[in-house]
């Protein structure tokens, strides 16, 4: 059966991992000496993924015969109300901590977005976004307003999982 609840914010939580490979190695180092599962004070999430549709027009028709499935592209936005180097870390490795020699190794990691409703013990939503690294950065003083820092991803692919017991 399906999971059918209703989730809210305060329902989710966002944590980090990696797979274990020169990219994710450099990751792990970050993610730990953070702190970043779950990522704390994460105020908003987005996820999208899309499909590059090819619509198929046959001579003299107005509608598509058929739509050919394209490229499909994983990316995101993390924003957080906390700022300690750890996220922009994350997007350049070592070149965070100074100009770097020559070429350098960027993160890569896993960012498991989990959807738990305390008032419905058992059921739960997570998805899995494989293979993220952080495309952009941002950070924003406002004059009277929370300071806050945002990131933008790419991913390389993504899954589910819908848990009822």
């Amino acid at each position: 059966m399906p999971n059918m609840s209703v989730f809210s914010g305060s329902d989710a939580s966002i944590s980090l991992s990696v797979d274990h490979s020169v990219e994710g190695d450099k990751a792990k180092g970050i993610i730990d000496a953070y702190s970043l599962t779950p990522v704390a004070r994460a105020v908003n999430v987005t996820l999208k993924v899309s499909s590059d549709l090819k619509p198929f027009h046959e001579a003299g028709q107005l509608y598509p015969n058929e739509l050919k499935t394209g490229n499909v592209t994983i990316t995101g936005t993390i924003d957080r109300a906390y700022t300690n180097g750890a996220l922009l870390k994350l997007l350049l490795g070592d070149a965070a901590s100074g100009h770097p020699a020559g070429a350098w190794v960027q993160p890569s990691f896993n960012i498991t977005l989990i959807l738990n409703n305390p008032a419905l013990p058992g059921v739960m939503s997570s998805i899995v976004v494989h293979g993220v690294k952080f495309q952009t950065w941002v950070f924003g003083i406002p004059e009277d307003n929370l300071v806050i820092e945002k990131v933008e991803f790419i991913a390389a692919w993504i899954s589910v999982d819908d848990k009822m017991t």
